[in-house]
């Protein structure tokens, strides 16, 4: 693994709670990304969801960083604090993204099957059987955001 990253979902405050970050830990200002900004495949951003934070990230320590976003929808719908934490792992290769993928999924249940979406190559949710949120991601050659 390249490295793994503390991942936090919000009730809508992600950018007020990384501002409150940024003061805390100092050095640059979050880099955020709005839904709005992002490939929504035919997702109505005339809602609200427009403005909510997909996703943030901010470097908290030499080799930590810190990322999170807002739910919207069903996510939202069923958030519970002490839930919204999850671990982003970040894939040297493919093969390491699916041997991790598949072993942390095996007994627990997938919340979004690995595959390629616009911001990575591979990318997956899940709780693994006892309970704790992954984030399986590799990125590969996708540039996101890069015209």
């Amino acid at each position: 693994m390249k490295r793994a990253t503390p991942y936090l979902m919000f009730a809508g405050n992600a950018e007020e709670a990384f501002a409150y970050y940024h003061q805390v830990f100092g050095g640059e200002a979050p880099e955020i990304i709005r839904y709005r900004d992002m490939d929504t495949s035919g997702r109505d951003m005339g809602t609200p969801d427009a403005d909510l934070v997909a996703h943030v990230s901010l470097k908290i320590a030499d080799e930590t960083v810190l990322m999170g976003s807002d739910l919207s929808g069903t996510y939202l719908e069923n958030h519970v604090v002490g839930t919204n934490v999850e671990i982003h792992l970040a894939a040297h290769d493919a093969d390491e993204a699916h041997r991790v993928f598949a072993a942390l999924a095996e007994g627990g249940t997938e919340s979004m099957p690995l595959a390629k979406v616009a911001w990575s190559e591979l990318f997956g949710s899940c709780v693994h059987r006892y309970g704790i949120r992954w984030m399986v991601d590799y990125a590969g050659e996708v540039q996101y955001g890069a015209g």
